[in-house]
């Protein structure tokens, strides 16, 4: 009897490498998510209270647990400003989530639960400096140190491209930088999983679709997906060479393929979520009422096996139950962003049919800070919050200390100043302040080129400009490289390139038409001197009305020299009509490097009127 289960055993480990299995997945039937539905009158139906049960054990049962966590972005510091707490406790840091990470395993380990730590994508991109000025590096690094096992990618682990995401999987110096630590870089412990990342070429998964884990001896199977709209928000030009497929149909495809080695109980790590109206009062309670998003139509379509769906994307933080394809329900979590909070997931399997029979899922504040004797936690200062040293994994602190130091004297350096705090919040009309002063400062940094406007999109404006002394000892109004660099940490190349009035207007009807299975508008920044007003409820290709620079109504016929970022200019975030663009140059240095230079130039940098723009419905 032993040598069966062994040579099972293998068979299952192997189910990793995608050549050995592609044939088997694609014999199976692709079901994709099926088409939307008619809302319910009851905005909470479907909609069940997050402890599921599924049976009765007929041959025992065997108890484990999950901890989640997705969108770590890279923030081995803890956040600051308005995102330093979660419904008011300090919150976040990446020696402080080692700590909660091992309490949590210990609590399970107490009750005789195994744990498996997980992560549903982006880990990296848009990260701060003491990460990204390493090509994320100490990132991966930490994950391996906290204990990650297996992670989904998102959309920003292709921030650098496919050839990137590959050499932080599997380790090597970086083709350009090299090992800026002098002690290489052995890639990720941990599983990345890419399931529905396909290569052009060969029809392949580019890294692992699949991974098993045995709790006592029952074989859990995982799968990750990206969200299949990840070529409309990462740099074309760094994926040209995959594609990604449908999570659903992928997703049942490998489970089918799970199945079919007697694997009952899955898990999908997604990196697509959703959002509940409001959010709920606290995050460990959730009862998900008006929930909605993207992630509800991919549970809906997955086979009945997938118990459990771990998610990510929105920064939202939920523990749900939804419908399957079956009617019966299967756990959604989502532990919002940043490191803050941990999704402690507890679950039962039967040990004689190898499926889940229960599963309960809370979510964990990862606190750091320090309580004042009524409750209240501690400030050095308003909103500047007092660490707790009791809390800190001194491992984790000792790996992040090593690059804190490395980036110290880039981070803290001073480039300019402000005279108010510069926020990215959109304006009724879609601009935003912050974003007037990134498309004035990409202007006036391609002026040299014949630039005569510019466009900034207003996913790439990552936080805003606080005016309040931080943690970093420069003076109120100052702002420092690190804190610029963490409003634009993306390294997007400036372009300028040629378009007709005609080809500008097309650019910006493109703000209203969906792309990617996307709906959301998105207003483009725009630099001063350029004007327009907009009727999102007119016919489409008539929204733009009143489209004129420097007062003078622009030409459809003439051409005009037009800023952007490269991710825009490639077509990112459904622009594609900027990629009809010609005689392109491109600035020297990055995107942050014109904030700098706006930010250095001259007196203090007021925040932006946000006024350039007119809403008319």
């Amino acid at each position: 009897m032993t040598a069966p289960r062994s040579r099972g055993r293998a068979l299952l480990r192997h189910l990793a490498a995608p050549a050995l299995a592609l044939a088997v997945v694609a014999s199976l039937p692709a079901t994709g998510r099926p088409r939307p539905q008619p809302a319910a009158t009851d905005p909470t139906a479907g909609l069940a209270p997050v402890a599921v049960s599924y049976a009765t054990p007929t041959g025992g049962e065997v108890r484990g647990n999950f901890l989640s966590y997705n969108d770590f972005h890279g923030a081995i510091d803890p956040p600051g400003g308005s995102g330093a707490a979660v419904n008011g406790i300090p919150a976040g840091g990446v020696e402080y989530l080692a700590t909660w990470l091992k309490k949590l395993r210990a609590d399970a380990a107490a009750e005789g639960r195994r744990t498996t730590t997980v992560g549903a994508g982006d880990l990296i991109g848009a990260s701060p400096l003491v990460s990204a000025a390493f090509h994320d590096e100490p990132t991966i690094e930490l994950m391996d140190e906290v204990g990650l096992e297996i992670s989904s990618v998102g959309n920003h682990e292709f921030d650098e491209g496919v050839a990137e995401l590959i050499r932080i999987d599997k380790g090597g110096c970086h083709p350009l930088d090299g090992c800026q630590d002098s002690d290489g870089f052995a890639g990720a412990r941990f599983t990345y999983l890419a399931a529905n990342t396909l290569d052009r070429k060969t029809g392949l998964p580019i890294l692992p679709p699949v991974d098993v884990k045995f709790v006592d001896g029952v074989p859990v199977g995982f799968v990750g997906v990206t969200l299949e709209g990840t070529p409309g928000i990462v740099n074309p030009a760094g994926i040209a060479s995959v594609r990604f497929a449908d999570e659903v149909r992928t997703a049942n495809k490998w489970g089918g393929l799970l199945k079919l080695f007697g694997i009952r109980a899955m898990v999908l790590l997604v990196h697509e979520g959703g959002a509940q109206s409001p959010p709920p009062a606290t995050p460990g309670v959730s009862d998900c009422a008006n929930f909605s998003g993207p992630i509800v139509d991919i549970v809906r379509g997955l086979r009945p096996e997938f118990g459990l769906v771990v998610s990510g994307h929105t920064h939202r933080f939920y523990s749900c139950s939804l419908p399957n394809s079956s009617g019966a329900q299967s756990v959604v979590t989502s532990a919002g962003s940043n490191g803050q909070l941990v999704t402690d997931i507890d679950y039962s399997l039967d040990r004689r049919t190898g499926r889940f029979t229960g599963i309960s899922a809370r979510n964990v504040v990862v606190e750091n800070g320090v309580r004042n004797p009524d409750g209240s936690w501690q400030q050095s200062a308003p909103g500047v919050y007092v660490r707790n040293p009791e809390l800190v994994d001194a491992g984790a602190r000792a790996l992040a200390d090593k690059y804190r130091a490395a980036v110290a004297p880039i981070a803290n350096r001073v480039v300019g100043r402000i005279s108010a705090d510069i926020v990215r919040d959109a304006r009724p009309n879609g601009e935003s302040p912050l974003g007037d002063v990134i498309a004035d400062a990409q202007l006036a940094y391609t002026k040299g080129d014949g630039a005569q406007l510019a466009l900034m999109n207003p996913g790439g404006v990552r936080a805003s400009l606080s005016y309040a002394a931080s943690a970093g000892g420069e003076a109120p109004g100052e702002v420092t490289y690190g804190e610029a660099f963490t409003v634009q940490p993306f390294n997007n190349l400036v372009v300028t390139q040629t378009l007709t009035g005609a080809q500008l207007k097309s650019v910006l009807e493109q703000q209203f038409v969906g792309y990617q299975g996307q709906t959301t508008q998105r207003i483009l920044q725009v630099s001063a001197g350029l004007t327009y007003s907009y009727d999102s409820t007119a016919p489409a290709g008539s929204r733009v009305s009143a489209l004129a620079l420097n007062g003078v109504p622009v030409d459809p016929a003439a051409s005009y020299r037009v800023t952007t970022n490269d991710f825009l200019a490639n077509g990112g975030d459904g622009f594609t009509a900027l990629t009809a663009g010609t005689g392109r140059t491109t600035a020297p240095g990055f995107d942050v490097d014109a904030l700098v230079a706006r930010l250095a130039a001259g007196a203090p940098v007021a925040p932006g009127p946000a006024d350039r723009i007119t809403r008319l419905g």
